[in-house]
């Protein structure tokens, strides 16, 4: 049903002629009498009654043309709410991402976030597990590496990168490794999520040279992992502690840790991992998802980074 005809109806209702709905309208009189004629067939009713000298509504004519008039408020309310919404974000914004990712970049986010849009508010989740975020209620995802729920909508925030560090303390008793090669003779701290597999691959300093894969599988050999855990913080930790070489994120060190690790291979470019902002529909964005998500683009690296 096309909305036009029954805003000419409901004129020439309100008009009590043809001719004057068509002045009010700016269009002419013929052609309002064929939108009315086409509504009338579409709905199988008789909605006026017509004469040389008079017109009256029907019956059927005047509940149609009381529908047709909440039908056209309602639209004009949607029109005015959704240009309202386009024009500054409000209200509060539900947010998910794991606490590790939160230490190395969400909380800058969000604070600065909020201190760009004073009215605004955040309720932060922070969970490692895969949130459902429509059943939950949630409004955006921050989600880090390979993204499995093709249901979602998703933008690339940017790339997470890495660096391999360690303790002056561990590279004083265990040496410190010259090639990729050498780490497999050096104690290792490696992030797993529990599938049983950890590796590193390591980006060569040369375009085109051969990649570098520094692996451990359960039960298979490879570099001794003295920690393998799910957990940056307790990599960082262990890592500060001097019991071994890890893999962090740049903005964790340089925020948490820039004085007490030393980079390791920093020609070796570990490879880095995708960050995108995840979030139940594409096709109509809240402009507080939309604001959050320009936020994080522009502000991914921090200061310095």
């Amino acid at each position: 049903m096309e909305f036009s005809r029954l805003e000419a109806f409901c004129k020439v209702v309100e008009a009590g002629s043809f001719t004057a709905a068509a002045e009010v309208l700016g269009t002419d009189k013929a052609r309002l009498s064929r939108a009315v004629s086409a509504l009338e067939a579409e709905l199988g009713l008789r909605l006026l009654e017509r004469s040389t000298r008079s017109l009256s509504v029907t019956d059927g004519g005047q509940a149609v043309y009381e529908r047709a008039r909440a039908i056209l408020g309602a639209g004009d309310e949607l029109l005015q709410f959704a240009r309202a919404q386009q024009a500054e974000p409000s209200g509060t914004l539900r947010l998910t991402c794991s606490p590790d990712f939160a230490l190395v970049a969400a909380n800058r986010w969000v604070t600065g976030y909020l201190q760009r849009w004073p009215q605004m508010s955040v309720d932060m989740d922070f969970s490692s597990r895969l949130v459902d975020l429509v059943h939950e209620g949630f409004d955006l995802a921050l989600r880090v590496g390979a993204l499995e729920d093709s249901r979602l909508a998703a933008r690339l925030l940017g790339p997470m990168r890495y660096g391999l560090y360690a303790s002056p303390v561990y590279l004083a008793r265990a040496g410190v490794p010259a090639t990729p090669a050498q780490l497999r003779e050096h104690t290792l701290l490696m992030f797993s999520t529990g599938s049983g597999r950890t590796d590193w691959t390591l980006l060569p300093p040369e375009p085109g040279a051969a990649v570098e894969r520094i692996e451990r599988i359960e039960r298979r050999g490879g570099a001794p992992a003295r920690v393998r855990a799910g957990s940056i913080s307790l990599l960082l930790e262990a890592c500060r502690a001097g019991l071994g070489i890890a893999r962090l994120p740049l903005h964790t060190v340089q925020v948490h840790a820039a004085a007490e690790l030393l980079p390791v291979l920093p020609a070796w470019t570990p490879q880095p991992v995708p960050v995108h902002a995840v979030f139940p529909s594409s096709r109509f964005i809240a402009p507080k998802v939309r604001a959050f998500i320009d936020h994080a683009v522009a502000h991914f690296d921090p200061p310095g980074g």
